[in-house]
């Protein structure tokens, strides 16, 4: 083992599993684990909740801060909290300083706690310097950017950067690959018609490409995109980027039945 790869060992990195990963996808955590093991890290999945991102975008501050301080204290024995999602990873990293800017001494440690969360992908190549993996795919794929993952942490080189080791996957650009998807959480359900709109001309844009499989970094835009697809009778099968990465592709696509539920 080189120096790098001993002083990486050392390195506690909470894993952030998400909700929507722990209820819809667990594939994708476990996908997740299997990366940060395979770069050298000790990973940590202590029980956990909600980022709070729902109650910070609709308004609900005392909930979210109850939220965000239940967080701080679960992970707070990690050196790095990592998440395969850009929009949880955004809420951590970005908004839990915001929550307390009032109260002196929490705003600290909001500060230092998110200082320390990151991106799944992110965290491998700007932080560990994963540079490749050894995983194989065959297929051709397109890759959509997340708006808080390429916005707010700017998580747009470094899953390609990845996806270009995986052997028999060919990466193609999607037109607008950096436009909403039409999820956004809570959106798409205060406002469903406006929501479809925006998801159908992605569909639209995607089956453009001739790919097969989409992927993505965050569940919830990859759920949105799938049922669209799905309910249009097109192909195109939609799987997380750790899933990919992590060359755990035995599951079905997201959205489809398995096998059992499928007979």
């Amino acid at each position: 083992m080189s120096e790098s790869q001993a002083a990486k060992t050392q390195l506690r990195v909470g894993l952030f599993v998400t909700c929507l990963v722990d209820l819809f996808r667990p594939t994708v955590g476990f996908a997740a684990v299997k990366l940060l093991e395979d770069a050298g890290c000790k990973v940590i999945v202590p029980k956990q909740t909600c980022c709070g991102q729902p109650a910070f975008n609709s308004g609900d501050r005392a909930d979210a801060q109850a939220i965000a301080r239940r967080n701080m204290e679960t992970f707070a024995g990690c050196d790095y909290v990592v998440a395969p999602s850009g929009s949880c990873a955004g809420m951590l990293a970005r908004h839990y300083p915001e929550l307390f800017a009032d109260e002196p001494d929490m705003a600290i440690k909001a500060v230092a706690f998110s200082a320390k969360c990151r991106e799944l992908t992110s965290f491998l190549v700007d932080t560990l310097g994963v540079t490749s993996v050894a995983a194989r795919f065959s297929g051709v794929a397109v890759y959509h950017d997340s708006c808080s993952g390429l916005r707010e942490l700017g998580v747009r080189d470094q899953p390609r950067k990845l996806l270009a080791s995986v052997e028999g996957l060919s990466l193609v650009e999607l037109d607008e690959a950096d436009v909403c998807c039409g999820f956004g959480g809570t959106f798409a359900v205060k406002y469903g018609e406006l929501s479809d709109a925006i998801v159908a001309r992605k569909s639209d844009k995607i089956v453009a490409t001739g790919a097969d499989t989409l992927l993505a970094g965050d569940l919830g835009c990859l759920m949105n995109m799938a049922g669209k697809l799905q309910r249009q009778g097109r192909a195109v099968k939609a799987r997380h980027v750790a899933e990919v990465l992590a060359g755990m592709t035995d599951e079905p696509a997201i959205g489809e039945p398995a096998e059992d539920e499928a007979k």
